[in-house]
């Protein structure tokens, strides 16, 4: 019996689940009318497991239309549980790679944006090369003061420059830190998705070659959901019938126990009363038991009594 209520409860957990991922699913395909969608959802799932019941519990008594009807519609139903349970897993997994997705654009925008920066800080550190070559070029053409003071003002009018190549390279500085800053949630958010899509990989992997690609990804993703969604429903509704026999042969056992210590148990002979003793012996088997002189005295005393009229 213990085993039969085991059996039951699983079953009706399983069947549970898999009706909420059901209609969880099928909210997501037909997304404009979500509550009437759950209320029939919810109802189909239920009459599915009391009709399977119904059909173990009476295959053989019931006519052959309602029955086939019924065997027909619970698998009907099995099919769009099961449609509703690929829905589910389908949006699941494609409401993750959207993240991810976003995530890794996210993380491509902004190293762009650094690399662009740092473009910028090296062609400015370019022209101050070329800057300082200027100057270096007079100093090497002339060995004398003049030489030297052409450098030197050249290199004052060149201080304006200098100045502003200098301001923008620390404001190109400060914005790929602020890059960096604004690029490290992002990168934190991808490494945490990819850690979660390593098992696919590793599927992925098993099934294709090592060099994984997203199309193979998606395959392997694809593959199983299916292999989920083909077991699901069927062991719900397989152990509703599982439960069902369970309890029938569970009950048959006590039903036959007890019919067992009632046939040995021998039933007690009830008590006689005295009366009842008396009335079975039979006066007649016995002999005459002789009486004394005083005996029979007292007997003809007794008849006398009777026989006198009573006076008043």
């Amino acid at each position: 019996m213990l085993f039969a209520v085991l059996t039951l409860l699983c079953a009706i957990s399983v069947s549970a689940i898999a009706a909420y991922y059901s209609v969880i699913g099928l909210i997501a395909i037909f997304s404009a009318a979500p509550i009437p969608i759950a209320i029939m959802g919810s109802t189909l799932e239920a009459a599915k497991l009391v009709v399977a019941s119904w059909l173990y519990k009476n295959w053989k008594v019931a006519p052959r239309m309602l029955k086939y009807y019924f065997a027909c519609a619970v698998i009907v139903l099995m099919f769009i549980t099961s449609l509703g349970i690929l829905g589910f897993l389908s949006k699941a997994h494609t409401d993750q790679s959207l993240i991810s997705s976003d995530a890794v654009a996210n993380v491509e925008i902004i190293d762009e944006k650094i690399r662009a920066a740092k473009e910028n800080i090296d062609a400015n550190r370019k022209i101050l090369r070329q800057l300082d070559e200027s100057v270096d070029q007079i100093m090497a053409r002339s060995t004398t003061e003049g030489g030297a003071r052409r450098a030197a003002s050249l290199r004052v009018a060149q201080k304006e420059e200098r100045t502003r190549i200098a301001n923008e390279i620390e404001t190109q500085q400060k914005t790929i830190a602020l890059l960096n800053e604004e690029r490290q949630p992002y990168a934190t958010e991808a490494r945490k998705i990819e850690a979660e899509v390593g098992p696919l990989k590793y599927i992925a992997a098993l099934l294709y070659d090592e060099n994984v690609t997203q199309t193979m990804l998606e395959n392997a993703v694809r593959w199983v959901i299916i292999l989920i969604v083909m077991v699901f429903d069927p062991l719900a509704v397989l152990l509703v019938v599982a439960g069902n026999f369970s309890l029938r042969q569970a009950i048959e056992e006590r039903k036959s126990k007890e019919s067992v210590v009632k046939s040995e148990v021998k039933p007690k002979k009830e008590t006689e009363t005295e009366y009842e003793v008396k009335e079975k012996i039979d006066l007649t088997t016995f002999d005459p038991v002789p009486m004394n002189k005083d005996e029979i005295e007292k007997v003809s005393e007794v008849r006398r009594t009777q026989k006198s009229p009573i006076k008043k």
